[in-house]
């Protein structure tokens, strides 16, 4: 239906909308497209990755280790590490830019396929 270049601009409108609203980690970036797009949106790791890769060589986004210790860790035992990635401000920009470029894009085709003022007052 969509070509490659589109869906890659679409995963990385749904990532940069994601981390919008805060920092994240691949998996929790992964559960919440899924569970914002009712399972529709699915970021699989072989997509979401090299994305991640891709937009952290852009400077769209920055990435952070953290470690992450288990419950019941016991003292001076290592956690796993969980990598974070939050927008930058060249992010932040490129994230609005891309959602006023979709909305015109929306606005145009709705023109053409109704769902706009002048359908509902047919």
């Amino acid at each position: 239906m969509f070509g490659r270049d589109s869906q890659r601009e679409a995963a990385e409108l749904v990532v940069l909308s994601l981390l919008a609203d805060g920092p994240k980690y691949g998996y929790l970036l992964s559960k919440e497209a899924a569970g914002r797009s009712e399972g529709a949106v699915r970021l699989t790791p072989g997509v979401l990755y090299p994305l991640l890769k891709a937009l952290e060589e852009k400077k769209l986004v920055s990435a952070t280790w953290e470690e992450v210790k288990a419950a019941d860790a016991e003292e001076g035992e290592a956690g796993r590490s969980r990598k974070w990635y939050r927008l930058t401000a060249k992010g932040k920009k490129r994230f609005e830019q891309s959602v006023a470029a979709h909305r015109a894009y929306r606005a145009v085709m709705d023109a053409f396929l109704g769902g706009g003022e002048k359908e509902a007052s047919s």
